[in-house]
């Protein structure tokens, strides 16, 4: 757990997360306010993206291009890539869910090819509205509203999917 004393520290938190990302899915959950976008501003800070980073609440999902396509993982030398890792990412997908309330409205939106694509990092918010469609590898970040300065951000949750053995 961390608590975070400013909106600056919430973004410097996702900023060294994206240093040391090893899933290329990160899922969000919080209240609105809770700094869930503030820390995906910070992510794409670290993996080098320079445009503004908005929420996507009405377009629902925004892509953007990381150029070299790399990663913290395999561009800046944190070990050997494997298929679990983000290492030759190009793209950097920021997925906000707030405004859905059907699976229905995410059709033609090619979300599971999105999240499905070894090449894209993928953040959502608002992530239990698609629990389903999620994959076992990935990140589960929780942040808290504690005041208006102070957020929590807790339970890094990995998942890895487990290899039954015969």
């Amino acid at each position: 757990m961390i608590i975070t004393q400013s909106g600056e520290e919430t973004q410097k938190f996702g900023e060294e997360f994206a240093v040391a990302l090893t899933d290329r899915v990160i899922a969000l959950y919080g209240e609105l306010g809770s700094g869930k976008t503030t820390f995906v501003q910070g992510m794409a800070k670290g993996l080098g993206i320079k445009q503004r980073i908005i929420s996507p609440t009405f377009v629902i999902v925004r892509q953007y291009k990381i150029s070299p396509p790399r990663s913290p993982f395999g561009h800046l030398g944190g070990g050997e890539a494997t298929t679990s890792t983000p290492a030759r990412c190009n793209a950097f997908y920021h997925v906000d869910l707030y405004r859905i309330e059907s699976k229905n409205e995410l059709k033609g939106l090619g979300l599971e090819e999105i999240i499905s694509d070894p090449q894209n990092i993928v953040v959502i918010e608002w992530a239990e509205k698609i629990k389903d469609l999620l994959p076992k590898n990935r990140i589960d970040i929780y942040f808290e509203y504690i005041n208006e300065h102070k957020r929590r951000i807790t339970r890094f949750a990995a998942r890895r999917a487990i290899k039954k053995s015969n």
